[in-house]
């Protein structure tokens, strides 16, 4: 099982040193500015970090949509509300070498399989089997050599991980025991690029990352995610998923939802740390500065319900 530091037991404080072999780290995908959910999300993965002395690292997740300068806007931002991390911001498309080697291994072992399916239809079978949650259907796991021949001349292939099906146990800090179902997911897609599971395993493990801290929406990729750490010899980290931000009408914050990124709300009259009180006061935090809700900080004591922005600062509510 995977696990955090025991439940009523707290490691000291950020000293201002930090142990070198543990690390946590924020990873944004440069397809836009980041939005209050996100930003809320990096002050609480920096507060997990620096509560336990660990490194925070900070890599840009850019193998799939980039929209240009959108990395730079994002840094700014997190130094805006105070998100300092340890050493240069990475890229994870320059980590390629990283990620081919891990695959290669996957193939050489027998852990890969080739796919041929679309997306429509996974989900004409995905529908087709009724079930409650949208895993790969098995299509093309045991094509013969002669099928996948016949296929290849219709589509390339992907490349997905042949994962023994099953579940994965883990205990989350914030979502508690958790069990849920391992897919065989895309590694390679059939343009090429590697896929982000493979990549986001692959640059935790190679980058000392042993705590993550990112949305719940993520909570279910997990168990995938650690069956293929372990399938490559390597510890999975620990994990806590924190609760979105919701816009008015109960659903994920998005534009939609009016003022929800720096720029926008400096546009409205508030500065970025105004944007950071009001992001600490929703987690039951002091503002004034990270260092006072580090203080202040307990993981244990951290709501498991979404906070909802109604669309001004200083008004949205819990629940």
């Amino acid at each position: 099982m995977v696990g955090v530091y025991p439940r009523g037991v707290r490691r000291a404080g950020y000293s201002g040193s930090v142990n070198s072999s543990d690390a946590g780290r924020y990873a944004p995908s440069p397809s836009g500015d980041l939005h209050l959910g996100n930003l809320r999300t990096a002050l609480l993965a920096w507060l997990f970090a620096r509560t336990t002395n660990r490194r925070f690292l900070l890599r840009v997740e850019d193998l799939d949509r980039v929209r240009a300068r959108a990395e730079e806007s994002q840094l700014r931002d997190l130094e805006a509300v105070g998100v300092t991390w340890d050493g240069p911001a990475v890229r994870q498309s320059e980590r390629g070498g990283l990620h081919e080697a891990a695959l290669e291994t996957l193939i050489r072992d027998g852990r890969t399989f080739e796919c041929f399916c679309t997306r429509r239809d996974i989900a004409e079978a995905t529908s087709a089997a009724h079930g409650a949650i949208s895993l790969y259907p098995g299509t093309c796991r045991n094509l013969s050599a002669a099928e996948r021949e016949e296929r290849r001349r219709e589509r390339p292939a992907a490349l997905r991980f042949r994962s023994g099906g099953g579940t994965e146990r883990f205990t989350d800090a914030v979502a508690g025991d958790y069990v849920g179902p391992v897919d065989d997911v895309v590694l390679r897609r059939n343009d090429g690029a590697i896929a982000y599971n493979l990549a986001v395993v692959v640059d935790d493990a190679d980058q000392g990352v042993d705590q993550v801290v990112r949305g719940d929406d993520l909570l279910a990729s997990t168990p995938t995610q650690i069956r293929l750490a372990r399938t490559l010899g390597h510890a999975p980290p620990s994990y806590a998923h924190v609760p979105l931000v919701l816009g008015p009408e109960g659903k994920r914050l998005a534009k939609r939802d009016g003022a929800v990124t720096l720029s926008d709300l400096a546009a409205a009259g508030w500065g970025a740390e105004e944007v950071r009180d009001t992001l600490l006061q929703s987690l039951g935090l002091p503002g004034g500065g990270l260092e006072n809700a580090l203080a202040a900080f307990d993981p244990e004591r951290l709501s498991r319900e979404p906070w909802v922005f109604r669309g001004t600062l200083g008004r949205g509510t819990s629940g």
